[in-house]
């Protein structure tokens, strides 16, 4: 894919070296002058310009990019920037840093952001993962909240331990994507077991969430 990074610190930079690695092509936005550094990451199109300024947005050419991740560290660029990304470049993804969790209400879809990422939530949301089992954890919001990715992890003693994932009765609108056990990342079958530790990923609706906690405590197994 090609991306667009507004915003060359050293979030900008992280994402983009991550992005490059993937094989996918990155184009760096940032509007300092001493931050431009492209020895830095040379594999990237570095681009000296203003992410609020829509000529300067237009002579990068930001409408043949498939996705733009607004990463600076102003909230109100971030969310004029990404305005601009979807009502006039038509660019079909917008990832956008919240930098400020008293902001994050602001960044939904009439701001033309598809995916919010709250740095200061994401840390709370896996401190939380860490010390709460049987707990059900939001860890990111997607699609301007009508889904969440959220996490719970099984206790040791779990009725759903040996059981598989096939016995599972899940609420409408959840899906089980991914099971993280003993450092091991496994796409779920129907008949994998489960075991006591293990930590379950779910993409669901909120109006389904409580619904999932209740099925994960043992409500909602098929004999």
């Amino acid at each position: 894919m090609k991306v667009a990074i507004a915003g060359a610190g050293a979030v900008g930079r992280s994402i983009a070296r991550e992005l490059l690695r993937g094989g996918h092509r990155v184009m760096l936005l940032e509007r300092q002058l001493d931050h431009i550094d492209p020895p830095a990451i040379p594999d990237a199109v570095w681009v000296h310009a203003d992410a609020c300024e829509l000529s300067l947005l237009e002579n990068a050419g930001l409408e043949t990019y498939e996705v733009v991740i607004a990463a600076t560290g102003d909230d109100k660029a971030n969310l004029v920037h990404s305005l601009l990304a979807k009502t006039e470049f038509g660019v079909r993804r917008v990832v956008a840093r919240v930098n400020d969790p008293r902001n994050e209400w602001l960044f939904d879809e009439s701001w033309g952001v598809d995916v919010a990422v709250s740095t200061p939530r994401l840390l709370a949301s896996l401190v939380e993962e860490a010390v709460s089992v049987g707990d059900l954890v939001r860890l990111m919001t997607l699609r301007q909240g009508q889904a969440n990715l959220v996490e719970i992890t099984l206790p040791a003693d779990t009725q759903l331990a040996g059981k598989p994932v096939r016995s599972l009765v899940l609420p409408r609108d959840t899906a089980l994507v991914t099971i993280l056990r003993g450092g091991r990342v496994i796409v779920p079958q129907a008949d994998d077991p489960f075991e006591g530790d293990d930590e379950l990923l779910f993409v669901t609706s909120v109006e389904a969430e409580e619904d999932l906690r209740l099925t994960l405590a043992g409500h909602g197994i098929r004999p």
